[in-house]
């Protein structure tokens, strides 16, 4: 590494995602899932979380080469039989209410040429045997948090005008470290001060209660959104069912609630590719009616994008709506990272499939069947997709049919 001071801050970051992000306790049992080239990171990881009491962290490893040989050539009918040890050891580690952090660095397009309907059904079966652990984390019964970390190949689709791969790795771990307020001289301070700029947003949107949000764009985005009786708008801090405090991504520039899942209309188009199941998706086109999507388009990654929605329960319409300023620090790098953790936060995105149980108030004491019943899509799958641009205006619709302005020209209005 060239980075100065790059050990240094590799320890501040370990020790933001662990003491801010999941928020290690005493007693606690972590589950890190992380790539193999991110050994020493992981090290770093278990460390810190041990060091603030933690009873048990369990690492689950992951990689790219050994995953893309397992797509192409395991049968589709073994892969989707998911084991019954792998869903048992899903509910212990629920049961032991364990924190969980995934520290994403993989390639982009690592599963690119794969067989898209033999990914969908394998990610469709994955996400129904796992379904407690994934309702848990939708309604915050425990703490969880996504980052990411510098891998070689991900890091040379960032940065291809870089010659070495060297300097490729040290630019995108720059850009995490500076996206995540590493190199502040107190970065939890830092995160704070962030969770109050964006709670204050956040706090204005749930006053109003809209009814509906209207999306235009001169590139032909025309979109209105209907949001559910007593919906809940959200940001960076987020409280689980035992009280503790943790921060579900970071980075994270975001504002955002659930929408009502059948009361949306219109057109919209994305501004930046999606990296999703190991593809490049871009140029995407979506029409809306009555919630639906009834007709959806793409350049690039289109038979992947269509295989998502037509073979997801609940993929045909929408679970999330998010604000975010185009002159977020995201934004203003200039950057496509291909990856949604890092492009949904420079720009304004919705999410195809399941809405967020906290999104509405009293949503995770609710059963599916009530929520529902109250708007909030239901899905096996949650996909963020980037439609902000500095052209785009919102209006939030109130009941009696009066507007105003939340957002204009990418940003906010008020």
């Amino acid at each position: 590494m060239v980075l100065p001071n790059f050990e240094e801050n590799l320890q501040k970051y370990a020790k933001l995602l662990v003491s801010k992000g999941i928020n290690v306790q005493e007693g606690h049992t972590v589950v890190i899932n992380i790539d193999v080239e991110q050994a020493s990171f992981a090290r770093l990881l278990v460390k810190e979380a041990y060091a603030l009491g933690a009873e048990e962290v369990v690492v689950k490893w992951a990689d790219d080469v050994i995953t893309r040989e397992k797509y192409l050539h395991t049968p589709e009918e073994r892969l989707t039989d998911i084991p019954q040890y792998k869903i048992d050891e899903s509910n212990d580690m629920l049961e032991r209410k364990a924190s969980r952090l995934s520290v994403r660095s993989s390639d982009p397009d690592a599963l690119n040429g794969v067989d898209s309907k033999k990914l969908g059904a394998v990610m469709t079966a994955t996400s129904k045997a796992l379904m407690a652990q994934r309702i848990a984390t939708q309604a915050n019964k425990v703490s969880w948090t996504v980052a990411s970390a510098s891998g070689a190949a991900w890091a040379a689709k960032v940065f291809p005008e870089l010659e070495t791969e060297e300097e490729q790795v040290d630019a995108l771990w720059d850009e995490i470290f500076k996206t995540c307020r590493v190199y502040e001289e107190n970065p939890i301070k830092a995160w704070d001060d962030h969770e109050t700029r964006l709670r204050s947003k956040a706090d204005v949107l749930n006053e109003e209660q809209f009814d509906a949000l209207h999306y235009t764009t001169p590139e032909g985005t025309d979109l209105t959104v209907g949001m559910p009786k007593n919906h809940i708008w959200d940001s960076a801090g987020a409280i689980n069912a035992q009280g503790e405090e943790f921060v579900a991504n970071m980075p994270t520039e975001e504002v955002f609630s659930a929408p009502d899942g059948r009361r949306i209309d219109g057109v919209v188009k994305s501004t930046k590719p999606l990296s999703y199941s190991g593809n490049i998706i871009d140029g995407m086109t979506f029409t809306f009616k009555d919630g639906s999507v009834v007709e959806v388009s793409a350049e690039k990654g289109e038979d992947v994008l269509k295989n998502l929605v037509e073979d997801n329960d609940g993929a045909r319409s929408l679970g999330e709506v998010a604000l975010v300023p185009h002159k977020s620090p995201i934004s203003q790098s200039g950057l496509v990272f291909f990856n949604t953790l890092f492009d949904e936060n420079a720009s304004n995105h919705l999410a195809l499939g399941s809405a967020y149980a906290f999104s509405v108030q009293g949503g995770t004491e609710m059963s599916q069947e009530e929520l529902a019943e109250a708007g909030l899509n239901r899905s096996n799958v949650h996909v963020d997709f980037m439609i902000g641009s500095e052209t785009m205006n919102i209006d939030g619709i109130r009941k009696d049919g009066s507007k105003m302005p939340i957002f204009r020209n990418g940003d906010w209005a008020f």
